[in-house]
C-alpha cells in the first residue's frame, strides 16, 4: 500500500523530516514507522496514525519552553527539534543585543545551560552549547546533570543573559522539557533570572520558526566553558539558614533524580547531620522504577520515605522532585494519631510564609517594599498573614514565572509544592533552598516543644481555617474542556456548598489588573471559592477549591479538629459538584 491521497503529504513530510533530521536513532524509528504505514499490514493504520499525531504540527514553544514525549518527529522532543529551538534562541539574543564583528565581546551574548539526569537530557544540552557556540554565543555549560535551581542561580549570579534548563521536572520517565530562562541584559527589572514570560516566548517562537532545517544548523565542535563544583558551592552557602538548626533525624528522597547529593550537603552546611536518603530512590534513575509518577505529590510516591521514617523514628520527611525545584514535607499528624502524612502545598506555604514574614518584619524596612505573593489558585491565607505583620501581598497567575516577577519580593509559592525562599539568588521554585528552610523551622519549633501543626492551629486562630483542595476532570479532547470551562461561565452555579455565590470572575478577560488567562473563579459569601481552569498541556479541567471555618482566637485543639473535619467535609462535597459532567 503506497499510502491514499489523503497520506501522501504526511507522507511527504515525513521523508523530508527523516532527510533534515541528525539522529540515526530517531531517523530509524520514522523510516520503521514510515515502512509500517506503508506496508499493508494489520499494523498499517496505526502507524499512520501515529505519523499523523508526530506531525500534526511543531512542538509549541512558550512560556514553559518545550515539553513533551521523546520520540521523533516535530511534535516531540527529540534532538532535531532541541536544535531548531537552540538556533531561534540564538537568532533572538543576537538580534537583542545587537552583536556586530566591529565589537563582538560587548555584545556578544552570555548563557548557561543545565540538565538533568533523564534520558537524552545530557544529549540535548550539549547540542544547544553546540548551536550556540556556532552562533557566536559564549556559553558556560554544566560538567554533568544538576539540579534546576543551580541553573537559575547561575543565571543570576554569572550575569548571563539566558540560562537553558533541559527537563521535564516531575513528569513522566517518557517526557523531557526545556526550559528558557532570562537575565543579563535581556530582562533587568525583578524579572531577571525568571523564566520567559510574553512577549520573549512569542519572540522566540517567531526566530525558531525561522530556523532552517536540524542539519542546516550550524554546530561547533567544542568552545564552550564548563560550569562545576565551585558554582554549585555559591549556590549552597547562599541558601538562608537561619540560627535554629539542631538535632534533627531526617528522612529525604530525591524521587530517583539528581537532588539527593545537593539535598544532604545543603542540610549538613545548615547543621542537619542525621538525615537518611531512601536507598531505592536515591540514585538518578530516568525510568523512576518505585513510583507511578516522580511527583512528591502523587499518592503513594512517598509511602517508601513514610515507611522509612516509621523504622528510624525520624522527625521529619523531605522529598524533592526529580529536578529538585519542588519540595514537599512529610510529618506525624497529632490529628491522625501520629500516623505520617505530607503536608498540602497550601499548608507548607503558609508555614514558609509565617517564618519569612516575622523575618521581613523584624527588619523594619519601609513600608510596601516587602511582598509575600502566590498564584490565584494558592490560599489566600498569605494575604492574611502579610497584612498581619504590615508586609504587602499579590496574587499572580499560575506558575513561577510570574510570582518571581514580583518587586520586592520577599517569599513566593503556588500549591503546587513550588516555594521561592531566596528571591534575591533563585528567580524561581527551589526545592533545595525550601527544604533547609522547612528543616530550620521545624528545629526550632521542636526546641519550643511545639510542632508544625501547632504553627498551623495558631494561623487557623488568628486568620480563621483555611482548607484547600483540587479536583480535575479529563476529557475526551481539548474543544471538550474549553467548552466545559464555557458553560460554567454562562451557567455559574448559585451556591457553594450551601451559601450564595456572590462573584463570577472571568479570568479570560483579566481581573485584579492581572493578564487574561483562561478559567473562571467563584465567591461565595462564606468565602468559599472555586477556581476552574483548563490544563495547559492536556485535555484537563482542574478546580482548586478553598473553604474558611471561623475560629476564636482562644479556640481549643479540640474545637479545631472539629474545624478541620468540617472544613474537610465541606472540600469533598464540593469537588463532588463543582465540576460539569
Amino acid at each position: 500500500m503506497a499510502g491514499t491521497t489523503d497520506e501522501l503529504p504526511l507522507f511527504a513530510a515525513v521523508e523530508d523530516w527523516i532527510e533534515q533530521d541528525v539522529d540515526p536513532q530517531d531517523v530509524a524509528e520514522l523510516v520503521q514507522l514510515l515502512t509500517d504505514a506503508r506496508g499493508g499490514t494489520l499494523d498499517a493504520q496505526a502507524a499512520i496514525d501515529e505519523l499523523a499525531d508526530r506531525f500534526a504540527g511543531p512542538l509549541e514553544f512558550g512560556t514553559a519552553g518545550l515539553r513533551g514525549a521523546m520520540a521523533a518527529g516535530p511534535a516531540r522532543m527529540n534532538r532535531a527539534v532541541v536544535i531548531r529551538a537552540a538556533a531561534g534562541l540564538a537568532a533572538y539574543l543576537n538580534d537583542a543585543l545587537q552583536a556586530s564583528e566591529e565589537h563582538p565581546a560587548a555584545t556578544r551574548p552570555f548563557v548557561v545551560v543545565g540538565f538533568d539526569a533523564r534520558h537524552r537530557s545530557s544529549a540535548f544540552a550539549h547540542d544547544t552549547a553546540a548551536v550556540l557556540t556556532a552562533a557566536g554565543i559564549r556559553v558556560a555549560l554544566y560538567d554533568g546533570p544538576r539540579p534546576t535551581p543551580t541553573l537559575a542561580f547561575a543565571v543570576r549570579a554569572l550575569d548571563a543573559d539566558a540560562g537553558v534548563m533541559v527537563t521535564a521536572s516531575h513528569n513522566p520517565a517518557a517526557d523531557n522539557g526545556y526550559k528558557v530562562y532570562l537575565g543579563g541584559r535581556i530582562v533587568t527589572d525583578a524579572g531577571q533570572g525568571a523564566q520567559i514570560v510574553p512577549p520573549y516566548d512569542t519572540a522566540i517562537a517567531a526566530r525558531i520558526a525561522q530556523a532552517p532545517p536540524a542539519r542546516a544548523v550550524p554546530r561547533a565542535l567544542d568552545g564552550w566553558d564548563y560550569l562545576g563544583d565551585e558554582v554549585v558551592a555559591r549556590y549552597e552557602h547562599a541558601i538562608p539558614r537561619g540560627t535554629a538548626a539542631g538535632a534533627l533525624r531526617i528522612v529525604a528522597t530525591p524521587m530517583h533524580g539528581v537532588g539527593g547529593p545537593l539535598l544532604i550537603d545543603a542540610l549538613r552546611i545548615a547543621g542537619f547531620d542525621d538525615v537518611t536518603l531512601v536507598p531505592e530512590q536515591a540514585a538518578p534513575d530516568p525510568d523512576f522504577p518505585t513510583v507511578a509518577f516522580p511527583n512528591p505529590e502523587e499518592p503513594g510516591a512517598l509511602d517508601l520515605a513514610f515507611e522509612l521514617a516509621a523504622h528510624t523514628r525520624a522527625d521529619l520527611v523531605i522529598a524533592v522532585d526529580p529536578d529538585a525545584d519542588r519540595c514537599a514535607v512529610g510529618i506525624r499528624d497529632p490529628y491522625r494519631g501520629g500516623s505520617w502524612r505530607a503536608l498540602h502545598g497550601d499548608e507548607l506555604g503558609a508555614l514558609l510564609g509565617e517564618d519569612a514574614a516575622e523575618h521581613a518584619a523584624r527588619l523594619r524596612i519601609a513600608p510596601g517594599t516587602q511582598f509575600l505573593a502566590n498564584s490565584i489558585v494558592s490560599s489566600r491565607l498569605l494575604g492574611r498573614i502579610a497584612e498581619h505583620h504590615g508586609l504587602e501581598y499579590r496574587a499572580t497567575l499560575t506558575g513561577f514565572k510570574w510570582i518571581s516577577r514580583v518587586d520586592d519580593l520577599v517569599f513566593g509559592y503556588e500549591e503546587a509544592i513550588g516555594y521561592c525562599v531566596d528571591p534575591g539568588h533563585v528567580r524561581d521554585k527551589d526545592g533545595i533552598s525550601a527544604a533547609v528552610r522547612a528543616a530550620t523551622i521545624v528545629s526550632r519549633l521542636r526546641r519550643e516543644g511545639r510542632g508544625v501543626m501547632d504553627t498551623l492551629d495558631d494561623l487557623a486562630r488568628r486568620h480563621g481555617l483555611h482548607l484547600t483542595s483540587q479536583v480535575n476532570r479529563r476529557y475526551a479532547d481539548v474543544a471538550s474542556l474549553v467548552a466545559a470551562t464555557s458553560r460554567v461561565l454562562a451557567a455559574p452555579p448559585a451556591e457553594l456548598g450551601g451559601s450564595p455565590v456572590v462573584l463570577v470572575d472571568d479570568l479570560g478577560a483579566g481581573v485584579d489588573g492581572l493578564p487574561p488567562t483562561p478559567g473562571v473563579r467563584l465567591l461565595a459569601a462564606d468565602g468559599t471559592r472555586v477556581v476552574i481552569r483548563p490544563s495547559g498541556t492536556e485535555p484537563k479541567v482542574k478546580a482548586y477549591l478553598e473553604v474558611i471555618e471561623p475560629l476564636d482566637r482562644g479556640a481549643t485543639s479540640e474545637e479545631i479538629a472539629e474545624a478541620r473535619r468540617r472544613a474537610a467535609e465541606r472540600l469533598r462535597d464540593l469537588g463532588a459538584v463543582v465540576l460539569p459532567a
